[in-house]
């Protein structure tokens, strides 16, 4: 039987499941196919100064992403490889994040699990380096908006649509060049 209380719990479970709807991206940050001859096919290559990320396929061609990338003096570049992959993954804050905004992230310092308010976003390629975890990422975002702005405390960010897309064509082992700023 339908009543007031149950109609209200009903409407309310519906508001709070909505998914919210975001910004428009940019449409040069959109996917696309590009050509592209300066690397191999299987290289990610992230233009961190034009905000794109090239996965390069065979041909001289490359599928061009969208991204977000660190703020001045965080972010990483050189060569690394992927050194693994992650469905949504857990996310914690790094003691430097830490130290340089407190107020925002000590709070989380045991982390957060993985899922749409997760920072990491929908999946996360993990950059190595000589064997050992570099602590950055190319990652998911909730935050679209920043896609075309060095916004990041060091990471790569993509759309979750887009990430969800690079994650799936890309191996583990894969090299990553990231292009100074």
């Amino acid at each position: 039987m339908l009543n007031r209380r149950s109609l209200l719990f009903g409407a309310t479970a519906v508001l709070l499941t909505r998914p919210t709807v975001a910004a428009a991206l940019d449409p040069q940050f959109e996917r696309q196919g590009v050509r592209y001859t300066d690397y191999p096919g299987g290289t990610i290559v992230v233009d961190p100064r034009n905000f794109f990320l090239y996965y390069v396929t065979a041909n001289s061609t490359a599928i061009r992403y969208g991204v977000g990338v660190g703020q001045e003096g965080l972010g990483f570049t050189g060569t690394a490889i992927v050194g693994r992959k992650a469905e949504w993954p857990r996310w914690r804050p790094s003691a430097n994040m830490i130290k340089r905004n407190p107020d925002r992230f000590a709070g989380l310092a045991k982390g957060i699990r993985g899922g749409p308010g997760n920072p990491l976003g929908a999946r996360a390629l993990y950059l190595y380096r000589d064997g050992k975890d570099t602590r950055y990422r190319i990652h998911g975002t909730n935050e679209p908006d920043s896609i075309g702005q060095a916004a990041s405390n060091g990471c790569i960010r993509m759309t979750n649509e887009q990430v969800i897309d690079l994650y799936g064509r890309v191996k583990v082992g894969a090299p990553v060049v990231v292009l100074p700023a």
